[in-house]
């Protein structure tokens, strides 16, 4: 649909954050004025005062920083070919490349004086900012001094760069091609009908005919793509020499104290685990009587099920399954889908996928492209997770301490997708819809817990050979792919060349590297908390959980990410704790078995 199309109440209501540009050019005025005032506390931090002073000052730009960065850039997810949008954002992105080198000091300043300032950050005054500086401290090896942090803080905006430009290219140049299929219908090969037609169109032929047309775009621009990727490597390698980390992985894991042993012990783990995945993949080749199965069939329903959810009926489905977290939790979730939290519906230039982004005073943003399917109402149901998180943690932290990390952050999304399938389990006497519901779940521990494993391994594979300087091409990334699924799928499915250019068509290989993994371990995490919360038989163990749990949404960023699951209630540390995902796996399979011999 064309944005204008598309009734209000589903779209996001951006006055939220500023009426408009004028209103954002003054907070940007602001911002510039306290950079200059910030920059003038340069050799003061040797005193007590001064340094409170400026912690405080810091936090007031930041905050107003959060707006300008957001509005612009969600009004560009709306609509990419947004000039005014897309020219803001390029502001707001060089004021901040300006602010990091004009504060290229303070770490290093900060370093300078520890000693003194161990010993204030114990004052009440500084509780918002002594977690932050403690973890500072942590890692003071591998804080610059201020002439190389000042060089590197130059090329800010540069390294952004390979960003931006992997989205104009697989985004904004794009022209979604049109297909016809078996039946006449002609339909546009967008990323949400792709996903439509291979999730609910029985004629595999139609499947295969959406399959080759998206990928293929990719496959053009492969060269293009791995170029880009390759720069991104190359400055993930070049951050962990020039900040002395002794290897790449713990460049991107070590700030938030993870082990380089949680990362390899999950994807080891999930390789070497693998028979409950090729298990289900037979299963799903025999029942939907295909000859050959492929890459494409993984997302139809083994029966047929087209069932569409309106977005409205989807609403109140996921509001009535979380309450079991209580009368809070469920008074939130009905402020946060309210009118002008969510953008709703694909529209022209849109943004693919779903998201929820936080601004800090005002409110989250999701992001959905909401296509009817259970598929959606899912992904409905997992981004109100992070949203409610976002609310918790905005409530019960300051600023300084709000914004949680990745690391947990998808425990709360996975947690209501659980919570949604046994609301929608227990409301439905229709055996089609209970095998798609138990599908639904299998398929959330096949793309949540296996495949973003999988997608790890990968990242891991690419920058180790970034790493040993080896070549990077289009080739070389899809040849680890290709071993990935074979180890993964074993010959199950039908070998097909254009699947492998799947790491091409991965936003957080390019946004956000070494991302993807925390999917597979919060996954992990929210089924320790919901077997305690929800089935344990001691009502005791239930209410203490659910008390974690909340407290665990609360505490944003104010500890580190293994320490907050811990007072939770889960050790990511034991290798049992990936086990028995795969083992969850196997008892869901039993049921579905059962439920396709009633038929």
């Amino acid at each position: 649909m064309e944005r204008s199309e598309i009734k209000q109440e589903y779209k996001w209501n951006l006055s939220d954050i500023y009426e408009n540009y004028s209103a954002w050019e003054k907070d940007f005025e602001k911002v510039s004025e306290l950079k200059k005032e910030l920059a003038g506390f340069k050799g003061q931090f040797g005193n007590e005062g001064k340094l409170l002073e400026f912690f405080q000052k810091q936090e007031e730009m930041d905050k107003i920083s959060y707006k300008l960065y957001r509005y612009p850039q969600l009004a560009r997810d709306l609509n990419s070919s947004d000039k005014e949008a897309v020219e803001h954002l390029q502001k707001v992105q060089f004021l901040f490349a300006e602010i990091s080198t004009e504060l290229s000091w303070v770490n290093s300043e900060l370093v300078e004086n520890r000693e003194n300032i161990e010993k204030w950050i114990e004052k009440k005054e500084f509780d918002d900012y002594r977690f932050g500086l403690k973890n500072l401290f942590r890692l003071q090896k591998h804080i610059l001094e201020e002439k190389e942090s000042k060089l590197l803080s130059y090329y800010s905006s540069f390294f952004s760069a390979p960003r931006s430009i992997y989205s104009e290219v697989t985004v904004t140049d794009v022209e979604w091609p049109q297909v016809t299929l078996s039946s006449g219908e002609k339909v546009d090969v967008t990323p949400a009908n792709y996903s439509k037609i291979l999730s609910t169109n029985r004629n595999q032929e139609d499947r295969k005919l959406m399959f080759q047309t998206f990928y293929t775009i990719y496959e053009k621009k492969k060269n293009t793509i791995a170029a880009i990727y390759n720069s991104i490597l190359q400055k993930g390698i070049a951050s962990k020499k020039a900040y002395n980390y002794d290897s790449f992985l713990l460049s991107h894991l070590e700030s938030d104290n993870i082990p380089e042993e949680i990362y390899l012990n999950l994807v080891n783990t999930a390789k070497n685990n693998t028979k409950p995945l090729q298990r289900y993949l037979k299963l799903r080749k025999k029942i939907l009587g295909l000859e050959k199965y492929y890459n494409f069939d993984g997302s139809i329903n083994l029966i047929e099920f087209d069932k569409e959810y309106e977005y409205d009926d989807a609403k109140e489905i996921v509001l009535n399954s979380v309450a079991p977290l209580g009368k809070d939790y469920v008074e939130k979730m009905k402020k946060a889908i309210s009118e002008g939290w969510l953008d709703v519906f694909e529209a022209k230039g849109k943004r693919t996928g779903a998201y929820s982004a936080g601004v800090y005073g005002v409110h989250p943003y999701m992001l959905l492209n909401y296509n009817k399917t259970l598929d959606s109402v899912f992904t409905l149901a997992h981004e109100l997770g992070h949203t409610l998180h976002t609310l918790y943690s905005d409530e019960n932290q300051p600023f300084s301490m709000a914004d949680y990390t990745i690391f947990v952050a998808e425990v709360a999304s996975t947690f209501n997708e659980r919570l949604l399938l046994d609301y929608m389990l227990e409301n439905t006497n229709d055996p089609k819809e209970r095998i798609a519901l138990l599908e639904q779940e299998i398929g959330n521990i096949v793309g949540t817990f296996y495949f973003q494993a999988l997608l790890a391994d990968y990242e891991y594979q690419a920058h180790k050979l970034a790493e040993d300087g080896e070549p990077i091409t289009a080739e070389v990334l899809s040849k680890i792919m290709e071993d990935l699924f074979d180890k993964y799928y074993g010959n199950i499915i039908e070998k097909d060349d254009l699947i492998y250019i799947f790491w091409a068509r991965v936003p957080h290989f390019f946004n956000s590297p070494f991302y993807v993994y925390q999917y597979a371990t919060c996954f992990a995490s929210s089924a320790i908390l919901y077997e305690k919360m929800i089935n344990s038989s001691d009502e005791s163990e239930r209410k203490q959980t659910l008390d974690k749990y909340i407290q665990l949404l609360s505490s944003g960023g104010n500890d580190f990410p293994m320490e907050q699951l811990k007072k939770a209630g889960v050790d990511l540390s034991k290798i049992e704790t990936i086990e028995a995902v795969a083992k969850q796996f196997d008892l869901l399979l039993d049921k579905l078995e059962v439920e396709i011999e009633k038929l």
